[in-house]
C-alpha cells in the first residue's frame, strides 16, 4: 500500500485494517517490516483465539535484543508509566507486533483515535479493552532493527505521555 503523505502511524496502520478487513481476512497482523519483529514468532501469535494477541517483550520468555541499556529503560517505564494512569495491565503497552480480530476492529469506532504515535498501541488496547475483548500477551524475541531508522521524535513521546496522563485523570475522575 502506497500512501500518497505521511499522516502518523495511527493512520497507516488505520488503512492497513480497512484495507485487511475489504479484502475479507478474518485476522490481521500487525508488525514492523525493520526485522525488529521476527517472522518466525508469527506462529505463537496466530495459535491463539483471543480477538487481541500481543507479542511481548516484556512478559516471561519475551526478550529484547542489541537494544543499549537506555533504550530499554524508556520502553520499560514508558509502559510501566501508561499502566499506571490508564490501569491496564499489560506489560508491553506499546508493543507494535499484534493480531487483531477483523470482527473486534469492526466493532470498534476508530476513526475518533486521537493517538498518531505510538501512543496508538496504548489507545487501542484501551479501546479492546473497554469493549471487553481478551487481550493476551504472547512471549517474543524483539531484535534491534536490520534496516531504517527510528521515527521516535521528542513530539511523538510527548503526545503518547500527554494522552496517557489525560486518560489517567480521566479515570480517576469517573471514579
Amino acid at each position: 500500500m502506497l500512501r500518497q503523505s505521511k499522516q502518523g502511524l495511527g493512520k497507516a496502520y488505520l488503512a492497513g485494517y480497512k484495507w485487511g478487513i475489504e479484502a475479507g481476512y478474518q485476522r490481521l497482523v500487525q508488525m514492523d517490516a525493520d526485522g525488529s519483529h521476527r517472522p518466525e514468532d508469527l506462529p505463537k501469535l496466530l495459535s491463539q483465539t483471543s480477538p487481541v494477541v500481543i507479542g511481548s517483550r516484556w512478559v516471561p520468555g519475551g526478550e529484547v535484543l542489541n537494544w543499549p541499556l537506555s533504550r530499554q529503560l524508556i520502553s520499560r517505564f514508558g509502559n510501566w508509566y501508561a499502566s499506571a494512569m490508564t490501569g491496564l495491565k499489560i506489560k508491553d503497552l506499546t508493543a507494535g507486533y499484534r493480531v487483531y480480530s477483523a470482527e473486534l476492529l469492526n466493532s470498534l469506532k476508530l476513526e475518533d483515535l486521537e493517538a498518531q504515535g505510538y501512543g496508538f498501541q496504548v489507545e487501542m488496547t484501551r479501546r479492546v479493552m473497554n469493549v471487553g475483548a481478551q487481550v493476551i500477551e504472547v512471549p517474543i524475541s524483539f531484535v534491534e532493527r536490520e534496516s531504517g531508522a527510528s521515527k521516535m521524535t521528542k513530539e511523538i513521546i510527548f503526545e503518547a505521555f500527554w494522552l496517557c496522563t489525560k486518560w489517567g485523570f480521566r479515570r480517576l475522575i469517573r471514579r
